[in-house]
């Protein structure tokens, strides 16, 4: 038996349960984990809340990235053995766990020089942040880009991701605190948006020209002026909705300027093994090069995950948030 996170009904914090748990052993072409960290996304308070079709059945251990030693080996698994460090991001839903069951072909090797800890604080996000710059639109020099949330876990990551590949970034946040923080995290202007209305402060700064893409993980209270933002032939990348569902535009809306507008999912842009390998391999030499750098900035025993859910939906965090089994 292990210790583990269990959710037997949807609601707030409190229908997280500290349970024992039986996970029995890996079987052909799975790998059992001893977690090291767990990473904490707001997806997991998706699915703690039923607003998320893709939910387990109950009662269901929650979290999608975990960091962790593999101390066994199912048959015709052939990517790793018992011993090596290995983190995944996406499916299955599991990660709050002391241990965990894992399919081989998820579980991607984390590089010796980079410590566990931030391998799973940067997995899930990293690949996040991957698929926003390098792939839903690939982010280059001449381009400036608005990024909402950007002293979040993946903006964090985001934002120095697009600053290394000579984007000018506008990043909004919510106080002056993490206003500081994006600015060291490579965004050269920065709108509190309490403060400021962000649409109108973009067009300023971009001469009423707009941005080339703007990256929406908030929704519905920033969806609208997130189009307006965007320049002739712009892209809207909207990948988070915390604020709730927007309205969808309308065809005229965006054949005003020619919008291109997309939802990624990180379980679609990593689904077949080499695609994930090649992202988690570009993230990781990132990190080891220095051009990230994984801000762990909130550490929770995996007991009281239940505190860091209610932490993150009341913005009291900046960066990543890990747990520790």
């Amino acid at each position: 038996m292990v210790k583990a996170i269990r959710i037997h009904e949807f609601g707030g914090v409190e229908v997280m349960k500290w349970e024992d748990v039986e996970i029995g052993e890996p079987k052909a072409g799975e790998i059992k984990v001893q977690n090291k960290a767990i990473g904490l996304n707001y997806l997991d308070v998706y699915m703690r809340k039923g607003i998320v079709k893709e939910v387990p059945p109950f009662p269901f251990t929650p979290g999608m990235e975990s960091a962790g030693v593999v101390i066994a080996v199912g048959p015709e698994v052939t990517t790793c053995k018992v011993g090596d460090v290995v983190a995944y991001a996406g499916y299955p839903v599991s990660a709050y766990a002391e241990e965990q069951i894992l399919p081989a072909d998820r579980a991607v090797p984390v590089p010796p020089s980079v410590d566990p800890v931030l391998a799973a604080a940067a997995i899930f996000k990293g690949l996040t942040a991957e698929m926003l710059v390098r792939r839903c639109f690939k982010v280059g020099p001449g381009h400036t880009i608005l990024y909402h949330a950007a002293a979040g876990g993946v903006g964090s990551l985001a934002c120095q991701w697009a600053n290394a590949l000579g984007a000018t970034i506008i990043g909004t946040v919510s106080t002056k605190e993490k206003a500081v923080q994006a600015k060291e995290d490579g965004c050269h202007h920065v709108i509190i948006y309490k403060e400021e209305n962000f649409v109108d402060r973009v067009m300023e700064i971009t001469s009423g020209k707009g941005v080339d893409v703007v990256y929406d993980s908030i929704g519905k209270s920033t969806f609208q002026g997130s189009m307006e933002c965007l320049k002739v032939r712009g892209y809207l990348v909207v990948f988070g909705m915390p604020s709730g569902a927007p309205e969808p535009p309308s065809f005229q809306q965006l054949a005003e300027k020619g919008i291109y507008c997309t939802m990624p999912s990180v379980m679609l842009y990593t689904k077949e093994r080499n695609e994930l390998v090649a992202a988690s391999e570009e993230l990781f030499s990132n990190i080891e090069k220095g051009v990230l750098r994984v801000r762990v900035n909130h550490k929770y025993p995996l007991s009281q995950a239940a505190q860091a859910h209610s932490d993150i939906e009341s913005q009291k965090t900046t960066g990543s948030i890990v747990l520790i089994p």
